[in-house]
C-alpha cells in the first residue's frame, strides 16, 4: 500500500517558470540565515497578506451582497476568521503529531498550524463578485447555446474550463500564476501550503462527474511538479490523493461559515438571538444560565459561537488523529472530518447550515441582488468575450471592440498572440478579480444608464 510522508508533506520547497521548465527556486528562510525572524511558512502568511487579491475581499460578498451592516462578514474577515480556526486546529494536532512521534525532525508543531493557516488564508482568493452566484453568472454565459461558436475553436479541456469558472481553481491560478511574478511561479509559496490548499487535485477531466475541481490547464505543469514534491499519491491521469492538512483546512472553513453566518443573520434581523441559542445550546451546556444575563443577545451569540468552536477544534483534531494513517494512505471513508466528529459536532453544524438555508440563502433581500448578478456579469462579457474572439481569430476589431479591449490594459491585456484559451482565460481573471462595486459600477457603465 503506497503511503504519504510527513517528510515530503512539510516540503517548503518552492518552485518558478523558467524557459518553459517548473523549477525549484531560492527559499526566502534560507537567504535570511539560521536566525531568520521568519519560517518559510509565515513568508507564504505574508506574501498572501500583502496581495491585492487579499485585499480585494474586503468588497466580495460572503453571504450578503453589499451589505449595509458594518459587522457583517465579507470574503476578508471570512477568510480571516478561517485562518484563525485553521491554525487552532493545525497548532493542536501539531502538538498530537510530536506526542507522537509523527512530527519529522526540524519542524514544530507550530509548523503544522502555519501551513494550514496559510492555505486557509488564500481559500476564497478566486472568488468572483457576487460568490457563488457570481461563479454561476459566468458558467452561465460561457454555457448559453447562443454563445457555443466563441468555443469551437477550444479543446475539451479548455471548453470545460471556460465554462466551468471554478473559485476554489482561480485561487491556485492567483497563488501559482497572477500575483507577484506573473506568469512565472506567481506567489512561489512553499509547495506544503499549495498541498493544503487543493481540496480538489484534479482537473475538469478527471474524475468524471466531480462538480469542483483545484486545477485549469493553465496551472497543471505546475501541480504535477508540486504533487511529486510532496508525494502525493497519484490516482491516475490528473488526479491526486488530497494533502492530509487540506481536511484541516476544509473543516476550518465549514466551522466558521456554519457558526458565523448565524450570527451575522442576527445582526441584520433575519434571526432572533434565541434560535441561535438554542442550536449552540448542544456544545455549550454547561454554561450557567446565570453568567449571560448581564450581557446583550449579540454578546451572549458571539460568547457561545467562541466556546462552539473551541468544541469543535478539539474534536476535529482528535478525529484528524484517530484516521491519521488512513488520510497518509488515502484510505479515509468519510465525506470530511466533520462527518466523524462526535454526535454533538454533527448537530450543532447541520442545523446550523440547514436553518442558514431556509431562512438566510432564501431570503428575498438577498435573492434580488444574487438575481441581478446574472445580467450584471452577462454585460460585461458581452463586452469583453466577441472583442477578444475577434482579435485572435480575425486579426481585427471594431472601434467598439478596441476600445471594450482597452479595458484590460492595467490588468492582463489580451493580444493577437495570445491563443484563444489565453485570451478568455484573462478575461476570467479580470472579471473574476472584480469586486462587487467594481463588477456593478462597469455594468451600469457600459450599459450606457450610468451616463446620466
Amino acid at each position: 500500500m503506497q503511503t504519504m510522508n510527513w517528510q515530503q508533506l512539510l516540503s517548503t520547497r518552492r518552485f518558478r517558470l523558467k524557459d518553459g521548465e517548473i523549477v525549484p527556486t531560492v527559499t526566502p528562510s534560507t537567504q535570511e540565515g539560521a536566525d531568520a525572524l521568519r519560517t518559510d511558512f509565515h513568508i507564504d502568511y505574508d506574501r498572501v497578506v500583502f496581495s491585492g487579491a487579499f485585499r480585494r475581499l474586503g468588497r466580495k460578498t460572503q453571504v450578503h451582497p453589499f451589505a449595509e451592516h458594518d459587522h457583517t462578514h465579507n470574503r476578508l474577515t471570512h477568510s480571516v476568521e478561517v485562518a484563525s480556526v485553521g491554525r487552532s486546529l493545525g497548532n493542536r494536532v501539531g502538538v498530537m503529531m510530536q506526542a507522537g512521534g509523527f512530527l519529522p525532525q526540524g519542524n514544530t508543531p507550530g509548523d503544522i498550524g502555519a501551513v494550514v493557516q496559510v492555505a486557509c488564508l488564500a481559500h476564497d482568493l478566486g472568488n468572483p463578485p457576487f460568490g457563488h452566484t457570481g461563479e454561476d453568472a459566468l458558467r452561465d454565459w460561457f454555457r448559453n447555446p447562443a454563445h457555443n461558436h466563441y468555443l469551437e475553436p477550444l479543446s475539451e479541456a479548455q471548453r470545460n474550463d471556460v465554462q466551468t469558472y471554478e473559485g476554489n481553481a482561480h485561487s491556485l491560478r492567483i497563488l501559482a500564476n497572477l500575483e507577484m511574478y506573473r506568469g512565472k511561479g506567481g506567489m512561489r509559496l512553499t509547495a506544503a501550503a499549495i498541498g493544503t490548499l487543493l481540496k480538489y487535485p484534479w482537473t475538469t477531466l478527471e474524475p468524471a462527474g466531480r462538480k469542483k475541481f483545484n486545477i485549469y490547464q493553465t496551472e497543471l505543469p505546475f501541480i504535477r511538479r508540486v504533487a511529486e514534491e510532496l508525494g502525493l499519491i497519484g490516482q491516475g491521469g490528473d488526479r491526486w490523493a488530497r494533502h492530509p492538512l487540506s481536511y484541516l483546512m476544509e473543516a476550518a472553513d465549514d466551522i466558521c461559515y456554519a457558526l458565523l453566518d448565524l450570527e451575522d443573520a442576527v445582526e441584520i434581523g433575519l434571526l432572533g438571538d434565541a434560535e441561535v441559542e438554542s442550536i449552540l445550546a448542544e456544545l455549550t451546556f454547561t454554561e450557567t444560565a446565570g453568567a449571560w444575563q448581564a450581557q446583550s443577545s449579540l454578546q451572549r451569540c458571539a460568547m457561545l459561537r467562541g466556546m462552539a468552536i473551541g468544541r469543535a477544534i478539539e474534536d476535529v483534531a482528535q478525529t484528524f488523529m484517530t484516521h491519521q494513517h488512513d488520510l497518509l494512505s488515502n484510505q479515509f471513508q468519510g465525506r470530511d472530518l466533520l462527518a466523524l466528529c462526535s454526535p454533538e459536532v454533527q448537530n450543532t453544524l447541520e442545523k446550523a447550515k440547514e436553518l442558514a438555508r431556509t431562512r438566510i440563502f432564501r431570503h428575498q433581500s438577498k435573492l434580488m441582488t444574487e438575481i441581478a448578478a446574472f445580467p450584471c456579469l452577462g454585460l460585461i462579457l458581452d463586452l469583453l468575450v466577441p472583442a477578444a474572439y475577434a482579435l485572435v481569430t480575425q486579426r481585427q476589431v471594431s472601434a467598439r471592440q478596441s476600445l471594450a479591449l482597452e479595458l484590460l490594459k492595467n490588468s492582463d491585456p489580451v493580444t493577437r498572440n495570445d491563443s484563444l484559451y489565453e485570451a478568455y482565460m484573462k478575461i476570467l481573471d479580470f472579471v473574476g478579480g472584480m469586486t462587487d462595486n467594481a463588477a456593478a459600477k462597469m455594468a451600469r457603465e457600459v450599459s450606457g444608464i450610468g451616463m446620466v
